[in-house]
């Protein structure tokens, strides 16, 4: 038996039976996650954990033998968070999916693994709601969310996770489990730990638990879809909405995206726009109207060349599949770099004018979706990895948007997090102060350096 077998001897009997795996042929599938980074490790095992005292039996003997140990939720993420280490343990909180929903409280507590869109159906028996919606919803977990604070089509209103977690249990890289808040809309006792959890990524600690605030269920949406011949036209209609409503949703494609899912879902789209908004208005009663004919105005006063509205939620939904469909139709065109930079408002028209520039430069195609109402972009470099000068072009072009969102005051990542892909360009964003605050923080919850190691720093 080698030495690596011998750890793994002892760890299978701390788990129940069948939760460590190390058939190679399992194992491969957990090396990565959608970020696909080629330079994946091959872990020593996967442990599917099934509850807090899985996880903390992993981290106790991990700790004690120097073991670095890898979070991962669906392996939804699109930054390299979850990608496996060599020699490390690959931890997947994947089969985690109790929920306990209270009406009363408006609160479900709920386990990492569950999917984004399993505690919406969850919660929607009760007649309540849970905002956040990544456009992957159905496939990513709600775990996966808190460790990126993801966001979705709906917080240019509703505010991202971070905005919904009243409450964690976190278990820290000794092993010891914390419960940090629970279910009190306001609580100021002691510093704001809850907080600090979300986001990290899985480097400061591994969520078992969360507790989630709820609203109630929203009325239907009025929808407005416009078509633009500029780009400039379509942000500059973006900044005037904003100015004065705040819409349920505001999410705009490029001419590139707008062909690709046109290309798979035949709905009659606007080939030959440079840019088409997606607008919505959830605004109880007569306010849904007139939110609506007011974002109509606006995109016809800066030259929309189409503009269509519908206040019946199923063809509302059409577009909004139409829009959640992007990265999946732009991706059959070759493999992708996905970028997740975000600006002020102000400068979202230079931000998509700097990246369409930078991919003519540097001779790559870069389809562009954004949430617009946020100001928080996906520029999608398509590239073919089996041609190495394409490659380095479409890596230089991916570091260059990125510059371009710190030169604009804005951000490396507005919710896929920083994970492995984007940790060079941190520095840039923050400084060298706030990384050296952020090491400090990192080294006093996990001096051994075992949790996610390689992640965000």
């Amino acid at each position: 038996m080698t030495v690596v077998d011998e750890r793994i001897g002892e760890l299978t009997p701390l788990l129940p039976g069948g939760a460590v795996i190390t058939d190679p042929d399992v194992t491969e599938s957990y090396r990565r996650d959608w970020a696909r980074d080629p330079n994946a490790g091959r872990p020593l095992a996967v442990v599917r954990a099934t509850c807090t005292e899985d996880v903390q039996a992993v981290l106790r003997w991990a700790a004690d033998r120097g073991v670095p140990v890898v979070p991962r939720g669906a392996g939804s993420g699109l930054s390299g968070g979850a990608t496996a280490i060599d020699g490390g343990i690959v931890l997947s909180t994947e089969l985690m999916k109790r929920t306990v929903v209270d009406p009363a409280t408006r609160t479900a507590v709920v386990q990492p693994g569950l999917m984004n869109a399993d505690v919406k159906r969850a919660v929607a028996e009760c007649g309540l709601w849970y905002p956040p919606d990544p456009s992957s919803f159905e496939m990513c977990s709600i775990g996966g969310n808190a460790a990126t604070n993801a966001g979705g089509l709906c917080c240019v209103k509703y505010g991202v996770t971070t905005d919904y977690v009243l409450g964690l249990q976190v278990v820290l890289a000794d092993g010891t489990a914390v419960r940090l808040g629970g279910p009190r809309l306001k609580d100021s006792a002691g510093l704001s730990l809850t907080k600090l959890f979300v986001g990290i990524e899985g480097t400061l600690g591994i969520i078992t638990e969360l507790t989630l605030r709820l609203i109630p269920s929203q009325p239907p949406a009025s929808t407005v879809v416009a078509s633009f011949a500029s780009v400039r036209d379509a942000t500059n209609a973006v900044i005037d909405i904003t100015r004065v409503v705040r819409p349920s949703m505001l999410e705009f494609m490029d001419k590139t995206s707008i062909a690709a899912v046109e290309n798979h879902m035949k709905m009659g789209l606007d080939l030959s726009a440079h840019a088409m908004l997606i607008a919505q208005s959830d605004a109880p009663g007569r306010d849904n109207e007139r939110e609506a004919a007011f974002m109509a105005s606006v995109f016809e006063h800066h030259g929309a060349t189409d503009v269509f509205t519908t206040h019946d939620p199923v063809e509302g939904e059409a577009f909004t599949a139409a829009r959640r469909f992007a990265i999946p139709a732009v991706e059959r065109l070759g493999n992708l770099l996905l970028e997740d930079v975000g600006v002020p408002l102000p400068a979202l028209p230079d931000l998509l004018e700097g990246i369409d520039a930078i991919a003519a430069r540097n001779d790559v195609v870069c389809a562009v979706i954004a949430h617009a109402g946020d100001g928080n972009t996906h520029p999608l470099i398509v590239y073919d990895a089996d041609d190495a000068d394409q490659t380095r072009r479409a890596h230089v072009a991916f570091g260059e948007i990125m510059h371009l969102a710190v030169r604009l005051d804005g951000t490396i990542t507005g919710e896929h997090g920083v994970g492995r892909l984007k940790k060079a360009w941190l520095p840039d964003q923050v400084g060298d102060d706030v990384i050296a605050l952020t090491r400090r923080i990192k080294d006093a919850l996990d001096p051994q350096g075992i949790l996610n190691p390689g992640a965000v720093l």
